[in-house]
């Protein structure tokens, strides 16, 4: 079975006197390989974007610290820790380039973030300011706080992990504002809190707010995993039947 090739989008690590560093989670690299993929990282340069998701089959948007708030119009909350401008750039980039080809997209707490951004939308900059809610969303990584959400049905979320509702973990001080237009909302804490995001219109654009990487053997993250793989396998395919007929032997059989 053809494995397909999935890009994710690397942070950077700036210390004082050290060279700087792209990495991503090992759990975000495990969970794709459990589920059939080959990852790959992608270093910051959004410069490329564009040409670098023609030799990929989907995009993984990360977790990370937040983005910066005049990407949407906004003045900086004291409570804002803004990622690196390059992986800021480089997401944003990844997210439209993705949305726009077609490619199978999956983001990840500060990806579905992302996703929203990058096609008009904006973010709630604190959630505990900005609301009352008896919700921890931003309990730590190291000890991530669970909550339920709702699934919206008819939707492909909803779809992947055949329920309605959800018990998962948290760990975000900010979230989804207004929704950029053509994205729906797909999962909502009890307190409004928006937890997933999709494209109707894409053959898998899919963004949530927890983290499924951090869940392994839960039916939830296997489900979403491989749903993901499996549509940048079909998008491989296509892409392989595309360039097939596209080329002098496959013109010769078509005839």
């Amino acid at each position: 079975m053809h494995k397909p090739l999935i890009g994710i989008g690397s942070d950077v690590v700036h210390r004082n006197g050290e060279r700087d560093r792209a990495f991503v989670y090992t759990t975000y690299i495990e969970s794709l390989k459990r589920a059939g993929a080959v990852p790959v990282l992608i270093p910051p340069q959004p410069e490329n974007a564009a040409d670098l998701v023609d030799s990929l089959d989907g995009i993984l948007l990360a977790g990370g610290d937040d983005c910066d708030p005049a990407e949407y119009g906004e003045e900086k909350h004291p409570s804002s820790e803004t990622m690196d401008p390059r992986r800021q750039q480089n997401d944003l980039g990844l997210a439209r380039v993705a949305r726009e080809r077609g490619i199978p997209t999956l983001g990840i707490c500060l990806g579905v973030q992302v996703m929203n951004v990058a096609a008009g939308g904006s973010l709630i900059q604190d959630i505990d300011s900005a609301m009352k809610t008896e919700i921890d969303h931003a309990s730590e990584p190291s000890d991530r706080h669970r909550h339920e959400v709702l699934i919206e049905s008819s939707t492909r979320l909803a779809r992947i992990l055949g329920a309605q509702e959800l018990n998962v973990n948290s760990s975000h001080h900010q979230a989804v504002g207004r929704i950029a237009e053509g994205l729906r909302i797909t999962a909502q804490a009890p307190d409004g809190i928006v937890e997933g995001l999709e494209d109707p219109s894409h053959p898998f654009y899919v963004g949530v707010q927890w983290h499924p990487e951090d869940m392994p053997g839960e039916t939830s993250a296997t489900a979403l995993f491989g749903a993901f793989v499996e549509a940048a396998r079909a998008y491989a395919a296509r892409k392989e039947n595309a360039s097939a007929e596209l080329s002098p032997v496959g013109a010769a059989h078509s005839e």
